[in-house]
């Protein structure tokens, strides 16, 4: 499994380029496979795992990376100041994840990219259903939501999809999105 999300990872994020911005950094999972010369902005919640992040990214992988300890349901970012915005195994976390993603399509600059790779509710009925029934434990234990609609709530978004692959069992989707055309959300 994890070699399988290694690959996934090189496959989404070897296009990121210029200025990144990753939200959930986590321990630095990504940062094997970014490009070299991108300028990372690395969020998370966690000071441990920032600190991880930290060792991982300055020792090991040579990368220029800011981070930024904060909760991205409430962070505040420049509108359109990032080339790439990145979210991988995050969307499961966020109590709005429908804020989030309009974030994203705020933070990236016009003619930017937005790569996501993000789990949630299965295409199969039965593991679905296992999902569903399992979702207040998972969470509990996890701080996960495994049965979101994850390809709903990205067509819900201001973003614009280019390219959707999806694997175990529909369950694991990496998308390559583009902000929407004026930078601006329904919302606004």
């Amino acid at each position: 499994m994890t070699q399988e999300l290694g690959h996934l990872r090189r496959k989404l994020l070897g296009s990121a380029h210029g200025q990144v911005l990753e939200l959930g950094v986590g321990a630095g999972a990504n940062f094997p496979v970014y490009p070299q010369g991108v300028e990372l902005t690395a969020v998370d919640f966690s000071p441990a795992m920032l600190e991880k992040a930290k060792t991982a990214g300055n020792r090991l992988y040579g990368l220029n990376i800011t981070y930024i300890e904060g909760d991205v349901d409430r962070l505040v970012l420049p509108e359109q100041s990032f080339d790439t915005v990145v979210s991988t195994l995050s969307l499961c976390a966020y109590r709005n994840p429908e804020n989030v993603l309009h974030n994203l399509n705020r933070w990236c600059k016009p003619g930017g990219q937005i790569l996501l790779m993000e789990h949630g509710l299965s295409s199969n009925k039965a593991i679905a259903l296992a999902q569903n029934i399992l979702d207040p434990l998972a969470y509990r234990i996890a701080g996960c939501h495994h049965n979101r609609d994850i390809m709903g709530l990205i067509q819900a978004s201001p973003l614009r999809i280019v390219k959707a692959e999806h694997y175990m069992s529909g369950m694991l989707h990496l998308v390559w999105c583009l902000p929407a055309a004026d930078g601006k959300t329904p919302l606004e």
